[in-house]
């Protein structure tokens, strides 16, 4: 058979992920920080981005109520949807529309829409604020620079100084210290006793109980600390197990002791710090700010509308565009101001999509979950992307990447958007299927009213509670769920009682 070269043509369909839908991809899934973090990027690199200083006004109207009757055990689709669907079609430009946006990412801008990349944002500045620099310069105290502190205080010099240094480094925030010293003296190239005499010295530093190899050794470090360490004592902490089990039998035998001397023995050990390193400052913890408020109205609506401190204001600044393209001379300069343009316009445009697409799937679970935020717990219903993803006209992988690190504050507290996802478990007679979350709840509930040790359930009574309740639950389930929650078995529930009795 000759082979010969030939020119064909042929016509097909793809998709091109370009840049630009990539980042607006990217900037779907991530959190107010991230998003903050990135926008701050983003303006130290393109010179015609600038943020929007301007006071943003509140609107005068209030948001528009489209959430559906939550008075009734469900809402009517059909109803919910024609409310939403009303909302959002006399809804004015200025107004925070719980329906749903006019466009999923990628479609083409049509007719006047909401820029919410010029919605008001939390400043940073310390303008007006005596405190706000105070705040920031002053901090707590980290467990490390306290050890070093009064390591400097100890009086040991040349290899032991450094030796300590290592020491002092390698223990984690709770105290412990997270190195083995055969591996540490091979890469220090020292002796593994000096590293024993100076783990000595640093045993003795404030709190009592840090730089300990594990939890025997910090309670052993506090207990002669306070003179109350012998023989009995030291047979608890070898023993240590059997107390988490709560074998108060087992431990008599171990140490040696009567009835009221292991409950006095125990009692001590239960006043000591496990984490001595616990109070001691460490990484700042970041509040978490809501992307979405959801509040109460008027016959049972809910408003739904976006966190306006969250969601950064920028502005394409288009008079530097215009007098920095007409100074372009090469180009190499006319190509790169063509690209900021682009990319700053495009910016934009994709925050402003984040923020509709983000309300969008926020009203839809709203709209699902009516009952939850009525009742409680125990009406959260089974919800998963697709069913979301279905009634808005989104693909699943959208769904998912706007839910990721998302927080609606809500009457029932501040709650991540996953936390409305859960799975069904079936109902004992075909009825309407129970939320995983909600069975957890029960489960709670049932464990939390045992007063005594009569009154303790066990999984499989468990499970004929539930099954008379309507949810059809397999024992391994309810385990699973208890352990999940950390709540111990049945056995160790009625030990603890019976000690408490």
């Amino acid at each position: 058979m000759a082979l010969s070269a030939r020119l064909e043509i042929r016509q097909g369909q793809g998709l091109v992920i370009t840049p630009q839908l990539q980042q607006a991809i990217k900037l779907l899934q991530l959190s107010n920080l991230e998003l903050e973090a990135f926008v701050d990027a983003e303006l130290e690199r393109n010179p015609l981005l600038q943020r929007d200083e301007r006071d943003a006004e509140p609107d005068a109207e209030a948001p528009v109520e489209a959430a559906g009757d939550v008075s009734t055990d469900r809402m009517d689709d059909a109803g919910a949807r024609a409310e939403l669907d009303t909302a959002h079609d006399e809804a004015s430009p200025g107004e925070r529309v719980t329906g749903d946006a006019e466009h999923d990412m990628g479609a083409a801008d049509a007719g006047a829409s909401v820029d919410w990349s010029k919605a008001s944002r939390g400043g940073g500045s310390f303008d007006g604020d005596p405190e706000g620099l105070e705040g920031v310069l002053t901090r707590d105290k980290t467990l490390n620079e306290h050890l070093h502190d009064q390591l400097s205080a100890s009086g040991l010099k040349g290899a032991e100084a450094a030796a300590a240094s290592v020491l002092i480094d390698a223990v984690d925030e709770g105290g412990y210290l997270r190195a083995e010293l055969a591996e540490l003296a091979d890469r220090l190239g020292c002796g593994e006793d000096l590293l024993e005499r100076v783990l000595a010295v640093l045993q003795g530093f404030e709190p009592v109980g840090v730089c300990a190899r594990d939890l025997q050794e910090c309670l052993t470090i506090q207990l002669k600390d306070r003179n109350r360490f012998d023989p009995a004592m030291a047979s608890l902490l070898e023993n240590l197990p059997l107390l988490a089990r709560r074998d108060m039998a087992a431990l008599k035998r171990a140490c040696a002791v009567d009835d009221e001397d292991i409950k006095e023995m125990v009692a001590e050990l239960r006043a000591l710090t496990p984490r001595p390193g616990a109070a001691f400052g460490g990484e700042p913890v970041q509040a978490v700010v809501p992307d979405v408020y959801v509040r109460e109205g008027l016959g049972g609506l809910w408003h739904v509308e976006l966190n306006s401190e969250t969601l950064p204001r920028l502005l394409v600044d288009q008079r530097y565009h215009a007098r920095v393209s007409a100074s372009a001379r090469t180009d190499q300069e006319k190509t790169f101001v063509s690209d900021c343009a682009a990319q700053a316009s495009w910016l934009v445009k994709s925050l402003d999509q984040r923020a509709k697409t983000i309300l969008k799937v926020s009203s839809e679970i709203v709209r699902q979950q009516d009952a939850f935020l009525a009742y409680g717990v125990e009406h959260l219903r089974p919800l998963n992307l697709k069913t979301v993803a279905d009634a808005i006209g989104m693909h699943e992988s959208t769904v998912s990447r706007v839910t990721s690190n998302k927080y609606l504050a809500t009457p029932r507290g501040v709650l991540e958007m996953k936390f409305f996802f859960t799975s069904a478990i079936q109902a004992t007679e075909g009825g309407e299927a129970h939320s995983a979350e909600s069975v957890r709840h029960k489960i709670r509930q049932l464990i939390d009213a045992e007063a005594s040790e009569r009154d303790v359930h066990s999984d499989d009574a468990i499970v004929d509670i539930l099954k008379e309740a309507g949810v059809d639950i397999a024992r391994r389930t309810v385990a699973k769920y208890r352990e999940a929650m950390r709540i111990p078995s049945s056995v160790e529930r009625r030990r603890r009682l019976k000690e408490t009795a």
